[in-house]
């Protein structure tokens, strides 16, 4: 059977539509799963030679006060590696979180070899996640963990509580005042979506690759100087307020990618100011 596909599972998100653009603007076969329509994942997988992962029902706000919605994420990670049994050939490409398992790390930047530590129930559920795709490595298979930053860019859309850069943009072009947990000092990675692209279209490339990588700019940024960002790129100060910090909130992370850069010969091209332009651009089109 001919396995020269490639599957996204959760293609419907922002990463997702952004690969399947890449892909089919290259004309590779690409088939893309939803949760929506998962069941027919046992029907597609053997027409793949690669299985890029990046399905996920929660955010960290959204199962903060709900572990058991994790679960979800793992029963379907879990039913695709049973299914790719049969597939040891097949690559897995699984998108954990860079911005979630580790916690507070020690050390900034922080290396992929840093104790896993999630603070909240959605790094929890990458984490054990990652835990069963090294037990399924182990036992042969390809397969590639990547623990991306915060994308952010062209397509993506609003969703609560998550993507910073985006609902930033949203408040400003709403003129609306936006929630900010803490004080805004605490620091986030950021990584243009066309960065993440290509560093996937360069694993794909790499088919017995079987390695843990973070993806992201390599540099922190605070939530403050995030929306000073914005401000000057859309020319207006944004109305603020402040909330009391939650306890899942990790304080500061920024990526060690000297890992990833070795292995693509790879670097993320854009800058969080000009991403955060590109983006702006965008939203005044939509």
């Amino acid at each position: 059977m001919n396995r020269e596909g490639v599957l996204l599972l959760g293609g419907t998100g922002f990463i997702g539509r952004a690969l399947s653009k890449r892909m089919e603007h290259e004309k590779r076969a690409v088939h893309i799963l939803g949760r929506s329509n998962i069941g027919q994942l046992g029907k597609i997988l053997p027409q793949c030679g690669t299985v890029i992962h990046l399905a996920s029902a929660t955010t960290p706000g959204s199962s903060a006060n709900h572990p058991e919605l994790e679960l979800d994420n793992l029963t379907l990670t879990l039913h695709l590696l049973e299914l790719m049994k049969n597939q040891p050939e097949t690559h897995l490409i699984f998108f954990s979180s860079g911005g979630t398992v580790y916690g507070n790390p020690d050390r900034l930047p922080v290396t992929e070899d840093a104790p896993i530590a999630p603070l909240s129930n959605h790094g929890a559920g990458k984490a054990a996640q990652e835990v069963f795709c090294n037990t399924f490595r182990a036992c042969g298979h390809a397969v590639t963990i990547l623990r991306p930053s915060n994308a952010y860019g062209l397509g993506q859309t609003m969703r609560g509580g998550f993507g910073l850069v985006r609902t930033l943009l949203e408040h400003a072009r709403a003129g609306t005042a936006m929630e900010i947990w803490g004080d805004g000092e605490n620091v986030r990675d950021f990584i243009y979506i066309d960065d993440v692209v290509e560093a996937c279209m360069r694993f794909i490339a790499l088919p017995q690759d079987s390695g843990t990588y973070n993806l992201g700019n390599g540099r922190g940024y605070s939530i403050n100087q995030v929306r000073r960002i914005v401000e000057q790129v859309v020319g207006i100060k944004l109305k603020v307020f402040h909330l009391q910090a939650r306890g899942i909130g990790v304080r500061a992370v920024v990526l060690d990618i000297s890992r990833i850069e070795t292995r693509l010969s790879w670097k993320p091209q854009i800058s969080l100011e000009a991403g955060v332009l590109h983006a702006c651009s965008w939203l005044r089109q939509a």
